[in-house]
């Protein structure tokens, strides 16, 4: 990922010379991000909205093109508390300095316009913003003066095409989507970095709504903070169907499944990817709540119609911490097909019910692997098949506990004693080193760098 960063002093200084910075505020020259000249973006400048005590009723697009040393960036000032600036899409109006389709999909768009004129952005940065109110339940004034509602899939953020894209310390809630970012057969997004934000009180109960739901050629998503979804919502917390999709350093509660990695629907960019078939997970909380939700924590593989399309490849999941408050029984996996392998290494699995409310995998497909995980004793195989393929090389920790700190305060670093502690197994050949861990809330430290791996998303 070539995260975008702000022109260094060795910049051009022809470069450096002709960017703007736009202050949006009650004291700035624009008193709401509907005043910014959307269309005049070059790269290298900076839009900064600072905090008020209302929100911002707004509505705009970003289609813009910055590049590796000048990115542009719209950034939030946060208020004397560490406010950030809302942008509230309920009553908001569209911006008169934009014109583009899709105004019912999201409350910030990025990508797609008849002006500003194109069909992407590239090398952009958004960050400290918090994006709040595009569901059905809620309606905007459109560029047109029409009162219209959004739809049911509409996102806080709206990504129809970017590339080298970063949205960091951002909050986005109450929405269908808290983050949506799409691809096509003919265009990709591409190299997108989603870190240090909030995602909760997302969804819908049809199930088709995520706190994110990304379709991309190359996504990282790290220290983030993945809440509750909406209430009554049927929804994952994380769904992806990208190529070289890394997911690291997180933390998640909650979700019909936790995490759902499945095949790209829309575009035969990402399918063709040769990254498609390897995905990371490492070094992340996994808290799967109860309630009336379905018992997988992480499905891997594909859930359309064409097996063909699936992921096909191998599921690097290693060094997480996962923890079911779910009683009346859980799987750890759903892997689509036996083209698909789950490589799990040096995980905690825990369970508050009983070691048999626990089964590794919901059917009889895929191939998982297992190398010292922590189990409660009794664990299951499969819950509704006895045909899966498990290979363990017997090398589980077997313990009634793991040793968290705090487990009802949800502290889950390794306590003095703890069984998983120094007893990890070096990482597969392909996989990613771990170099940090997450820290609540939204943020990460290095990691002790010890000489022997901990089982669990904690080093000592």
């Amino acid at each position: 990922m070539n995260t975008p960063v702000a022109p260094s002093a060795n910049a051009a200084v022809a470069e450096v010379s002709i960017s703007s910075s736009y202050e949006v505020g009650p004291s700035g020259k624009f008193k709401t991000p509907n005043d910014v000249p959307w269309d005049k973006l070059k790269a290298g400048d900076t839009v900064l909205i600072h905090w008020r005590s209302e929100p911002y009723k707004n509505k705009w697009v970003i289609c813009a093109e910055g590049t590796e040393k000048a990115p542009i960036t719209i950034r939030g000032v946060p208020g004397p508390k560490g406010e950030l600036p809302v942008i509230d899409g309920d009553g908001a109006t569209t911006s008169t300095q934009c014109d583009f389709w899709g105004e019912n999909r999201g409350v910030v768009k990025v990508g797609g316009a008849r002006n500003p004129k194109g069909l992407g952005s590239k090398w952009l940065v958004i960050e400290n913003l918090d994006v709040t109110s595009g569901r059905p339940a809620f309606s905007y004034t459109s560029g047109k003066g029409a009162v219209e509602k959004y739809q049911r899939m509409a996102a806080a953020i709206w990504v129809e095409h970017a590339e080298h894209l970063v949205i960091r310390n951002c909050t986005l809630h109450n929405c269908g989507n808290g983050l949506f970012v799409s691809s096509n057969d003919k265009l990709a997004a591409e190299d997108i970095l989603v870190e240090n934000c909030h995602l909760y009180d997302n969804g819908d109960p049809s199930g088709y709504e995520h706190n994110s739901y990304t379709e991309a050629k190359g996504i990282t998503f790290q220290y983030n903070w993945y809440g509750p979804l909406r209430k009554g919502a049927v929804s994952n917390n994380l769904k992806d169907r990208s190529s070289a999709c890394v997911i690291r350093y997180n933390w998640f509660e909650g979700g019909d499944k936790v995490l759902d990695l499945v095949d790209a629907e829309d575009s035969k960019i990402v399918r063709e990817d040769p990254r498609y078939r390897q995905t990371f997970v490492y070094g992340n909380v996994l808290i799967k709540r109860g309630g009336p939700v379905h018992p997988q924590i992480v499905h891997y593989g594909g859930d359309g119609a064409k097996a063909s399309t699936y992921r096909k490849g191998t599921l690097y999941f290693y060094n997480n911490t996962v923890v079911s408050t779910k009683k009346d029984g859980s799987q750890l996996f759903w892997i689509s097909s036996n083209d698909e392998i789950c490589e799990a290494r040096n995980n905690i699995f825990y369970t508050e019910g009983g070691g048999k409310s626990l089964a590794l995998m919901r059917y009889g497909k895929g191939i998982l692997q297992l190398s010292h995980n922590y189990f409660k004793p009794g664990f299951r195989i499969a819950a509704e098949a006895k045909d899966a393929i498990v290979r363990d090389d017997k090398t589980s920790v077997l313990e009634s506990s793991p040793g968290f700190v705090d487990e009802q305060g949800e502290n889950f670093h390794l306590k003095s004693g703890s069984p998983c502690l120094g007893v990890g197994t070096k990482l597969a050949p392909a996989a990613l080193p771990i170099e940090r861990e997450y820290k609540k809330h939204q943020s990460s430290t290095p990691t002790s760098g010890g000489r022997h791996l901990s089982i669990g998303a904690f080093q000592p």
